[in-house]
């Protein structure tokens, strides 16, 4: 098992822009992802945020391999989609997850 999580942050006058575009384009991208075996798309709530809005996907892999795959073709079109779109009003921050123990 490979996860990869990837949180993106919107600045506040983007964020209703945003929610469209995560209902309708973000998650069909997902729905379309061959290597993912599982996801889960989530709004971040935190107290440490007060401006804008963080939106995470957790993506569920089989192995390192296939993550690797996904981070060399489709994230940097995700990535391409994202700021054709938002400019730098949403940032993506990519982080690999590598578990040491698990129960799912």
């Amino acid at each position: 098992m490979s996860i990869l999580s990837i949180t993106f942050h919107t600045v506040e006058n983007k964020i209703e822009e945003w929610d469209i575009y995560l209902e309708n384009d973000l998650h069909q991208m997902v729905e379309n992802l061959l290597d993912v075996e599982q996801y889960v798309l989530s709004e971040v709530q935190s107290e440490l945020i007060d401006e804008g809005k963080n939106t995470n996907l957790f993506l569920v892999f089989d192995n390192d391999e296939r993550r690797d795959r996904f981070m060399q073709t489709e994230m940097p079109n995700l990535q391409e989609r994202i700021l054709a779109k938002f400019g730098e009003q949403v940032i993506i921050f990519p982080t690999f997850l590598d578990p040491k123990r698990k129960r799912l």
